[in-house]
């Protein structure tokens, strides 16, 4: 019997689109960085600003789900474990476990943690559904991880907590959980309602454990600093909601179900190099040599994957081979 070995996209058409959306959301989401470091050094605590910005983006996305959802409410109840699982592990949980990963340890050491991700997916493909990755496949997961410790800088060592090891491996799972849960489109919800179901329970996640007292949440109104001009403390909060958690999300999902989980989840990870990018031009931090020659390895690496991916959507596949 062949065995089914692969994601892939269902229809080869859908790559470029797909490949578009990824780059997108990857974008987005590499601006929260500096963002969120603007707002902390005037006082506001890490999980204040990851509940505003997911708060945020519910309030955008709810409207537009409610209006493409058309009254069919069954949706909502047929998924209703699928949107919490979006929403506490995907989105709060991994969130959470980051930040306490920070506290722990260097920034860089729990981020490359966290994006072990694109592994773990194909590690859960393999074993829950037989999705064998090919050889490309893994030689572009080898490319891409070095790239990321040369990008992260982590060549020359990082002390590690065990604690901050333990928080790290929470946030990589939740965000392969991420990956793999905005690549299933058999679930019959549109993009936009998993996104706003998904911000709308993580952010009351975040928001009741901030009550709590599990994460500390604090503000300021003081402006923010960036590159040498200041701007308002609203501003890079709302850009925050509406661009790196509201716009991220609904294309991060729309990138996986035309590229498959595992795909998706190796072009997010440019992501790194988005960062680096804003990080450049709204702090002055200027990336070094060694990542810049990192963020070569990582675009090699997510090509790799890429004509793996396609090598293997051209094997024939038996009836009764997909899970």
């Amino acid at each position: 019997m062949t065995t089914f070995t692969h994601d892939a996209p269902r229809n080869a058409s859908r790559i470029g689109p797909g490949l578009g959306f990824a780059v997108v959301s990857a974008t987005a989401f590499g601006l929260s960085g500096a963002l969120a470091k603007g707002l902390l050094d005037t006082g506001w605590t890490a999980a204040a600003a990851v509940t505003a910005r997911i708060l945020i983006a519910a309030a955008v996305l709810v409207v537009p789900a409610l209006v493409t959802l058309r009254g069919r409410w069954a949706l909502i109840g047929r998924n209703l474990g699928l949107l919490t699982s979006y929403g506490v592990v995907a989105v709060a949980g991994c969130q959470l476990a980051y930040f306490n990963a920070v506290d722990h340890m260097q920034v860089g050491v729990a981020l490359l943690i966290e994006y072990t991700a694109p592994v773990a997916v194909m590690g859960w493909l393999w074993l829950r559904h037989g999705h064998r990755p090919g050889r490309l496949t893994v030689l572009g997961a080898v490319v891409a991880g070095a790239g990321l410790v040369l990008v992260l800088d982590l060549v020359s060592g990082a002390d590690l907590s065990v604690v901050g090891v333990v928080w790290g491996l929470g946030a990589m799972l939740g965000a392969a959980t991420y990956f793999v849960l905005s690549a299933d489109e058999d679930n019959g919800l549109p993009p936009i309602v998993l996104a706003a179901g998904g911000l709308v329970l993580g952010g009351a996640t975040l928001l009741l454990a901030g009550l709590v007292g599990v994460v500390p949440l604090r503000a300021s109104a003081d402006p923010v600093d960036f590159a040498g001009w200041t701007v308002p403390w609203w501003l890079p909060v709302l850009v925050l909601g509406v661009v790196t958690a509201a716009l991220a999300y609904v294309t991060g999902i729309a990138a996986g179900r035309r590229l498959g989980s595992r795909l998706a989840s190796f072009v997010a990870l440019t992501e790194v190099l988005a960062a680096l990018v804003f990080a450049w031009l709204l702090l002055d931090e200027l990336p070094l040599t060694i990542q810049f020659v990192g963020g070569a390895l990582i675009l090699v690496g997510v090509v790799t994957v890429k004509l793996g991916e396609s090598d293997v959507s051209e094997m024939p596949v038996e009836a009764g081979t997909l899970p």
